[in-house]
């Protein structure tokens, strides 16, 4: 197994010694705008209702740009080259759980020895959508989504996903914020471009996804610098974490060897 600390936010490699999104910056811990919390909250303004039954014969469903659009059974996750990396997760709310340790497999080696060679040969891909069993989609460039600590996760901190953390697998991306990491992942769309649909709402218009959802550049938010709705996420969060908090998994512990997150300050 690849065990791995992650890299700064150059992209060099130091084994054992830096995390994802540590140091990326004037020698700074956090990204911009971000405060740790305790423990990992199940955080997101989709997530008001419980997390979604996982079928038995779960599967991972590639399709887009390829040849003909597959299934992945979940099992065939395990022949591949496993990886461990400790990382912080930055949501775009402005909190970040720490040192998270996450196994699964490299989403750079699922993509090549998966998806790559049932991609259609003259296409160029350049976006993947990541969609989980809640209906919930996530858009990566081809660059972001192949970065040396993006996973496919099924296990944090030792344990499987539970329910309220993506079971049985998630995208996990710590270079981006957290609305990339599509939990209860099971399809997968290779794109040739990226979608043109934008938001009408004005609730999606407050909320807008960035493209690239990079945490060091402060990519909050579509159309508007990052810095500028930190104080939209801080009126929004407390409600949210209360609907969260409703559709959180009945009776399920907090997450193992983590204990429960304290409010935000």
């Amino acid at each position: 197994m690849d065990t791995t600390r992650g890299a700064a936010r150059t992209g060099a490699r130091a084994e054992g010694e830096e995390r994802p999104g540590q140091g990326g910056r004037d020698g700074l811990r956090l990204p911009p705008g971000q405060r740790p919390v305790t423990g990992f909250p199940r955080f997101g303004a989709h997530l008001h209702h419980p997390p979604p039954p996982i079928p038995e014969d779960h599967a991972i469903e590639v399709g887009g740009a390829v040849t003909a659009s597959f299934a992945v059974p979940l099992a065939e996750l395990a022949r591949l080259p496993r990886r461990e990396l400790t990382a912080d997760f930055h949501c775009v709310a402005g909190w970040s759980a720490l040192d998270l340790r996450w196994e699964g497999v490299a989403f750079a080696t699922f993509y090549r020895e998966v998806i790559e060679p049932a991609v259609d040969p003259s296409a160029r891909v350049t976006h993947l959508v990541f969609e989980g069993l809640d209906g919930y989609r996530s858009l990566a460039t081809i660059e972001d989504a192949m970065g040396d600590d993006v996973l496919i996760a099924e296990n944090l901190d030792g344990r499987p996903l539970d329910g309220d953390h993506g079971a049985p697998a998630r995208l996990v991306s710590p270079r981006q914020y957290g609305y990339v990491c599509t939990k209860h992942l099971h399809r997968i769309e290779v794109r040739t471009s990226a979608p043109t649909d934008r938001p009408r709402s004005l609730p999606d218009r407050l909320l807008e996804e960035h493209p690239r959802a990079r945490v060091w550049e402060e990519e909050r938010h579509g159309s508007l610098p990052g810095r500028l709705v930190r104080p939209i996420y801080r009126v929004l969060t407390p409600p949210i974490r209360v609907l969260c908090a409703r559709g959180a998994v009945a009776g399920e512990p907090p997450t193992p060897n983590r204990p429960p997150a304290s409010p935000e300050r």
